[in-house]
């Protein structure tokens, strides 16, 4: 791998034997000149920039929703414009209808004793960005970075999964017809070139994936200093209290579990509540998948698992679970033979003993583990005592018990009475915490994540700094007294 300085000097790329990562280097280059040519692109351009966005998402939509369903071998077609296409294009108009007032410098206030000097924060582009992607939702989780990245003036170079090579394909060439080759550009490659990637000397570096993969993307990114954004994982708990409608929590819990099949980073991974409701609740569960998805097979609305590596690792965690002494109970309405499609029903997994696979790690797929509690304090100390999820869902209609939920747990964030869709409010920063990640995102927090913020301190004619320096005498003296009360 080349160094840093042979990056940014402009690298030799013949000293590359890989043909992949010859074409990243030299697509890094031309990024890095650019960005080191054209420091503070003005509000005009970088609005050109979000347009031309845009118009990559509105001219293209059905492309984009077929090049996914090619990679997943069925995606709903409904759920790819919900969840993907249409939080993008809020995205891109929140950023445009905000970036004049994001772009402003602020003033600051300055202390007395330096009164009436002024200070101002001013944001101003990093470079270059990298962007790495994970498969289950490629469109967003590209268009969102990749709008924050240019609001902030940057350029920006995005790694696409292995898993999904016709909508990297795609957006690969799309980027190219509509950004050319010196704002945005886009790769793809397997485990190598990701390898590569991550270890580029990017101004920032943002991943989404999972926690086992984030360390190493940390590690790498260390080499060169790389401020890294990191959105993760975890286990997302959707917490039923007492009292809560639970028709309601159940519909919530069943949308946001079958959404995508169950792989969507914040997810519901497991449901606690309390044991006197739990059969109750379990039973409106099975009515809202029912309700939701009569049948699975040939059902357009209904994804199938990814690829048959993680439709294995998911059968798998279920056959541990089981023959730990689990309860297993499938909800496939019609009984429907589905192992050929990649289609595992919504499967809920009772008294699942805590070493399984099942309650260690996140699921990433449509099987939802129910733990029961007593009292709402052990429902707490049960999350408190796990990794800090990426999401946090509570199901309760009691003000007081709401708002010590809020106090007392740690989340990247939280839904009250739903699920999912705390993550598509463009004015609310989207964040892991801990395990499930650093930094944020969205909106303005992700115009932020990839600006400077430089401090400025303007100097006043009328200043009596004079006074602090050398050669030091009476007047400092007396200044020290006051200012040291």
């Amino acid at each position: 791998m080349l160094s840093v300085r042979e990056v940014r000097d402009g690298a030799d790329v013949s000293k590359v034997s890989l043909p992949e990562e010859k074409a990243l280097l030299e697509a890094f280059n031309r990024l890095t000149i650019q960005a080191q040519a054209e420091r503070s692109p003005t509000l005009e351009m970088r609005c050109s920039w979000l347009k031309a966005l845009e118009r990559l998402i509105q001219e293209n939509r059905q492309a984009l929703v077929d090049a996914v369903n090619r990679d997943f071998g069925q995606r709903s077609s409904v759920e790819t414009r919900l969840a993907e296409l249409f939080p993008s294009l809020e995205g891109v108009r929140h950023a445009r209808r905000h970036l004049k007032g994001w772009m402003k410098p602020r003033r600051r206030g300055v202390s007395f004793w330096f009164a009436p000097a002024g200070a101002s924060v001013h944001p101003q582009p990093l470079g270059v960005v990298g962007v790495v992607v994970p498969w289950n939702y490629p469109l967003f989780l590209a268009f969102g970075p990749i709008t924050a990245a240019l609001a902030a003036g940057n350029r920006v170079m995005v790694k696409m999964s292995e898993y999904t090579p016709a909508t990297g394909e795609l957006l690969q060439r799309l980027a190219r017809q509509y950004f050319g080759d010196d704002l945005l550009a886009v790769v793809n490659g397997g485990p190598e070139l990701a390898q590569a990637f991550v270890r580029l000397p990017f101004d920032h570096l943002l991943f989404t994936g999972s926690t086992a993969v984030g360390r190493h993307v940390m590690r790498a990114a260390a080499e060169n200093l790389t401020p890294v954004t990191l959105e993760l994982g975890g286990k997302s708990p959707a917490l039923v209290a007492r009292g809560a409608n639970l028709k309601r929590a159940a519909e919530a819990i069943v949308a946001g579990k079958m959404m995508n099949a169950g792989q969507t980073c914040v997810a519901p991974d497991y449901v606690l509540v309390n044991d006197k409701d739990c059969a109750l609740l379990l039973d409106e569960v099975r009515e809202a998948a029912k309700r939701a998805y009569p049948t699975l097979a040939n059902n357009p609305d209904y994804s199938a698992i990814v690829n048959d590596r993680h439709y294995q690792r998911l059968r798998g965690w279920l056959e541990g679970a089981r023959e730990a002494g689990a309860r297993i109970d499938e909800i496939n309405p019609a009984g429907e033979e589905l192992a050929a499609l990649r289609k595992l029903p919504l499967t809920l997994v009772q008294r699942c003993p805590e070493d399984c696979a099942l309650m260690q790690e996140e699921i990433f797929g449509p099987i939802l583990p129910v733990v029961a509690y007593d009292k709402f304090d052990e429902a707490l100390a049960y999350v408190n005592a796990r990794p800090r999820p990426l999401a946090l869902y509570l199901f309760d209609d009691d003000p007081l018990r709401i708002d010590r939920v809020l106090q007392e747990t740690i989340s990247g964030g939280v839904s009250i009475n739903d699920t999912l869709l705390h993550v598509v409010q463009e004015d609310l920063p989207f964040g892991g915490v801990g395990p499930s990640g650093m930094g944020h995102y969205h909106g303005r927090e992700g115009f932020l994540t990839f600006s400077k913020l430089k401090p400025v301190f303007r100097q006043s004619r009328l200043s009596g700094v004079w006074l602090t320096r050398p050669p030091y005498g009476a007047a400092v003296e007396w200044l020290l007294k006051l200012m040291l009360r």
